[in-house]
């Protein structure tokens, strides 16, 4: 049964101690679905995001610590020292608190780490050279010899991905799914809040008993958020994420919407509840919005959204196609972590910046 909000650390027996070689794979073999839970993970969207840190040094970690992270129950008998990063979010992290050390193999990485980071993460080989650019199998995982395994999406952790987290516990490796990113309605923020955001950031630093660390980069986040001048005009914008025939944008409740809410752009999608959407072209042409907000990534760029966006005669008449009002958010950014408020940032200059 998982914790009960309220409750949401007590001590446990100890984790398995990681099994011989051939157990692994007769327990890799077993696919065990993971409980499912009650209670929210979401900080209360209403607080405000200038809430100051905490004074003097936080509290060492307790362990054991139990945590109940998207309904499924894990252990940490001690501060991870040997982890898997799956997604730019989870690997960027540990950059962003001084625990690049702790990577022995990083994955599913979506794009370049940004200039604040990028001496961090040329001291770790593991991250200078993922190993793998998609999901990695489930063995691959555990030739590392991890104790914990950080992704970014539930679906990362599955017997057809790097491992379901029942079997990954019963062979001694812990897992953690990033907060933002649970899907069952009583964990999934709604809608996800700065503040969600930054409590990953605390819980991370609780987890490695690195308290000190995340109360100075939550700090750090909160001020430079709040020396954000939100656009105070009114502007409309769609944030296109990818998709060619029906366009993948950014919805009501996740990243781009509280994003966008920093920056002072009026989401033309805001009112589907759901993270990202698939949307209509004609929806989004109906909309016309003031810009449009393009994510780039390696596979799918921003330039290329813009050739396709001129070239076809229907959305080529969008106002903001015509003027050429284009935001660009690298897809790191675009997913809770520590990029967040730096996408603000950049894109409340790049606004300002835009002739309107």
């Amino acid at each position: 049964m998982p914790l009960a909000p309220q409750d949401r650390r007590r001590p446990v027996r100890p984790s398995v101690a990681l099994a011989a070689t051939g157990a692994l794979a007769l327990a890799l073999g077993a696919c065990s679905a993971a409980p499912a839970g009650g209670g929210s993970g979401s900080a209360d969207p209403a607080a405000s995001s200038t809430a100051g840190a905490t004074a003097g040094p936080t509290p060492s970690t307790t362990y054991p610590l139990t945590l109940d992270d998207c309904g499924f129950q894990v252990t940490f008998d001690a501060a991870p020292e040997r982890v898997v990063t799956i997604k730019s979010s989870t690997t960027e992290m540990l950059l962003a608190l001084g625990l690049g050390d702790r990577i022995v193999a990083s994955a599913f990485l979506d794009g370049p780490v940004p200039d604040s980071l990028t001496d961090a993460a040329a001291s770790v080989p593991a991250v200078a050279k993922p190993m793998s650019d998609q999901v990695p199998g489930a063995e691959a995982v555990l030739e590392t010899e991890p104790d914990l395994v950080y992704a970014g999406w539930e679906s990362n952790l599955t017997a057809d991905g790097a491992g379901d987290r029942d079997t990954l516990a019963q062979l001694g490796v812990a897992t953690y799914v990033s907060p933002s990113a649970c899907k069952a309605p009583e964990y999934m923020p709604d809608p996800l809040t700065f503040d969600d955001v930054f409590a990953e950031i605390t819980e991370v630093g609780e987890i490695f008993d690195v308290p000190d660390a995340a109360a100075d980069l939550v700090a750090d986040q909160r001020s430079t958020l709040d020396g954000v001048e939100r656009d105070d005009r009114g502007l409309t914008a769609l944030w296109y994420s990818s998709g060619d025939d029906i366009p993948y944008v950014g919805a009501g409740i996740g990243a781009p919407q509280m994003i966008m809410d920093a920056v002072g752009l009026e989401n033309v999608a805001g009112d589907v509840e759901d993270t990202w959407t698939s949307y209509a072209w004609e929806e989004a042409i109906a909309a016309d919005p003031d810009v449009i907000v393009l994510v780039d990534a390696a596979w799918n760029t921003a330039d290329a959204k813009i050739e396709r966006l001129e070239s076809n005669p229907a959305t080529a008449e969008m106002t903001a196609v015509r003027e050429g009002r284009y935001l660009r958010v690298p897809f790191p950014a675009s997913e809770a972590g520590v990029r967040n408020v730096d996408a603000v940032v950049d894109l409340a200059a790049q606004l300002e910046a835009l002739d309107l």
